[in-house]
């Protein structure tokens, strides 16, 4: 008969298997369990080291972080593009932007690991991970590339009744991601010295992060988007949050092949990747501009004699005239 394991013996062994358990599961939030990864196409070859529910990072060096969506839907409201948009946003952060790959969280429906899908929790919970621990001199980026929805505004703190939203996979049964949280995930915790830029390639996306002053291109100037009761928190913890959107808060956006002919991609996004690689400096005003220019030559121009342009034509005029305006939000 063997002898029985002690009992300090038992609850040392069960101590260590509960810490295995915590660091694994640890790994599979942040990404970093490379050894679970089993998707070849996956975009987070290099998973963030970062977890979102990890220790305190107050001493790590200041630097970059990204988190890019795209969702496909594969459904009746299924979208070609986002995929593409995705792929070469990340692309543009590593090689241009000196953003590096570990440092990149990317969340797509093709996707084999569960917590890299980008379902409503997901997506919420990667909003975390994005500005937890920020520090003056970082630099952060959110890029989502899918539907965006209007609602009416339940909470009586957006100027036109109107609240904007972000879809997840999931929203059919879990809903949308409204404006406000989006705000309260990612632009409250901005400390003084940190930069976010989001940039939204999805309808109605105008105001999706509730941000105090909206850009009008036409008048040049800045317009008040503080919630009329001035009861409502919209603004950052002092530091500096800057959107990029495909289109005016009424205004819907599609993808399109009339900028490459090949593949499919979200016409702002393509746009803001060609030019920023382009110039050097650019102000935002001056993108704003060479994005509007180049839309309009696509819209008047008549290249319809290619096959390609026959088969899209009603369509891409549709999808591109859309983009006539690009919404600029500041903090």
């Amino acid at each position: 008969m063997m002898n029985p394991v002690p009992l300090y013996e038992q609850r040392r062994n069960s101590d260590r298997s509960i810490k295995k358990l915590i660091v694994k599961v640890k790994e599979k939030i942040s990404g970093n369990d490379l050894t679970s990864s089993k998707n070849p196409d996956s975009l987070n070859k290099k998973p963030s080291p970062l977890e979102i529910s990890g220790s305190s990072s107050e001493t790590r060096p200041a630097g970059k972080r990204a988190l890019l969506i795209g969702v496909i839907y594969k459904s009746e409201h299924k979208l070609k593009g986002t995929i593409n948009d995705v792929k070469s946003m990340r692309e543009f952060l590593i090689l241009n932007c000196g953003f590096k790959e570990e440092n990149i969280l990317v969340l797509t429906d093709q996707e084999i690991e569960p917590e890299l899908i980008p379902t409503k929790k997901n997506i919420l919970e990667s909003l975390e991970w994005l500005v937890k621990g920020c520090q003056a001199g970082d630099s952060l980026v959110f890029y989502f590339s899918g539907h965006g929805v209007s609602q009416p505004d339940f909470d009586g703190d957006e100027r036109d009744g109107i609240s904007e939203t972000i879809c997840p996979v999931d929203f059919m049964t879990e809903g949308m991601i409204v404006d406000n949280d989006i705000n309260s995930a990612i632009v409250w915790p901005l400390k003084n010295g940190v930069t976010l830029h989001a940039i939204v390639d999805a309808c109605h996306s105008g105001t999706v992060l509730d941000l105090e002053h909206v850009y009008n291109r036409q008048e040049n100037k800045w317009e008040d988007n503080s919630p009329p009761s001035g009861n409502a928190r919209k603004h950052s913890d002092g530091g500096l949050a800057i959107s990029l959107s495909a289109c005016l808060d009424n205004q819907v956006a599609a993808d399109t092949t009339a900028f490459t002919e090949k593949t499919m991609n979200g016409a702002m996004t393509y746009l803001l990747i060609k030019f920023l690689k382009k110039y050097q400096g650019l102000t935002y005003g001056g993108l704003l501009d060479l994005m509007h220019e180049e839309l309009e030559k696509v819209n008047e121009s008549r290249c319809f004699s290619r096959k390609i342009f026959k088969k899209i034509m009603k369509r891409m005029l549709l999808q591109v005239i859309f983009y006539h305006k690009l919404a600029v939000s500041l903090v």
